[in-house]
């Protein structure tokens, strides 16, 4: 049988390939601000103003041959100002709370280490395209927990308490009262710091399966002055919880664990009666269609180099990035026992945060 042969229209395929050729030009730009985020170029060059190759190299601790090849192709993509007459480059105004300044609710130099850190495994990715099998979370090294914390920072810091707890009355009453809070897959703590922060009378502790975060964790608490109150624990939480809390968390855990209804169910045993279960996780539908644009393809992106292979090493389901949409995650928690679940009537382009009852 002969397979019939479609026609090409010619323009359609040259906008195409236009559009692609733009994707790829994206990409070498993204990558390049990897390398100025992990250098600190755009950091040094917002702190000094106006200046040229050699300004930069000096103040950033670079080769001027490299600094002056990187500022041409941030300039040519729009990233920073430059200025034919006096040779000398700028981080707008308004570029200046994206690129380089950490912290703030613009920052994305979290995403570019969490890519930096991702990247390095596409070669095994490869692999295990072709095996079925994952990466472990030991293989990406400490880039990746130093680039998630910087990436939790435009939540942890301008939303977790400033909006998310205050449209919960429920959790933030047992929070003022002084409640025992527990945050499952707690990274290297900026949550629970934030939550000790602003609740004084309560106290937290937190778990996580991957041990090298609990020391960094404990090290962060002590830092924020919080250490009275906050404590860390290795502990693989889908074999249960010791004790029972008032208030239990996760922070974009369920979808990497290796037995997601195992971690509800112990969450679910470990509340105390009357408790509360915060559960973020990410924006997105169950209809793919639903899903399309920047923002999904990003979430696909995220899961085919980490949240997919991470999750098949350590023999879960490899739910991935997307894979707890509203519909689904209702009905895990409801497999768990827990007997309600509402979603915040919030806007993030990247999170749902949701108020589990017990």
């Amino acid at each position: 049988m002969t397979a019939t042969v479609q026609p090409i229209d010619q323009a359609e395929a040259g906008a195409f390939a236009g559009r692609v050729l733009g994707d790829i030009g994206a990409s070498m730009t993204t990558l390049l601000a990897i390398l100025g985020d992990r250098l600190g170029l755009f950091t040094a060059l917002a702190d000094i103003g106006p200046a040229t190759s050699d300004d930069l190299a000096a103040r950033a601790g670079v080769s001027e041959r490299y600094a002056r090849e990187w500022l041409g192709g941030m300039a040519a993509a729009g990233y920073i100002a430059y200025d034919p007459p006096t040779g000398q480059f700028t981080v707008p105004p308004a570029h200046a709370p994206v690129l380089a300044r950490d912290g703030g609710p613009f920052s994305v130099g979290g995403a570019y280490e969490l890519m930096f850190a991702e990247i390095g495994q596409i070669g095994r990715l490869a692999e295990v395209f072709r095996t079925g099998e994952g990466v472990p979370a030991a293989a990406y090294g400490a880039s990746l927990w130093e680039g998630q914390e910087r990436f939790s920072l435009g939540w942890t810091d301008h939303l977790l308490t400033q909006a998310w707890i205050p449209a919960m009355p429920d959790v933030r009453a047992k929070l003022e009262r002084g409640a025992a809070v527990a945050d499952v897959g707690c990274g290297y703590g900026r949550a629970l710091v934030t939550l000790a922060r602003a609740y004084p009378d309560s106290y937290f502790v937190g778990y996580d399966s991957y041990e090298p975060a609990i020391a960094q964790a404990t090290a962060n608490a002590r830092a924020a002055g919080v250490a009275d109150r906050v404590r860390f624990q290795h502990l693989d939480v889908t074999r249960g919880l010791p004790a029972e809390y008032d208030i239990i968390t996760t922070f974009d855990v369920i979808h990497d664990a290796n037995d997601p209804l195992a971690m509800a169910r112990a969450i679910r045993k470990a509340l105390k009666p009357g408790g509360s279960y915060v559960c973020l996780e990410m924006n997105c539908s169950d209809r793919l269609e639903e899903n399309a644009g920047p923002v999904g393809a990003l979430g696909h992106g995220i899961s085919i180099l980490y949240c997919l292979p991470v999750s098949l090493a350590a023999g879960g389901p490899g739910l991935g990035t997307l894979g707890l949409p509203h519909p689904k995650l209702e009905a895990l928690c409801l497999a768990a026992n827990f007997t309600a679940v509402r979603r915040l009537p919030l806007e993030h382009p990247f999170h749902s945060v949701y108020e589990v009852s017990a």
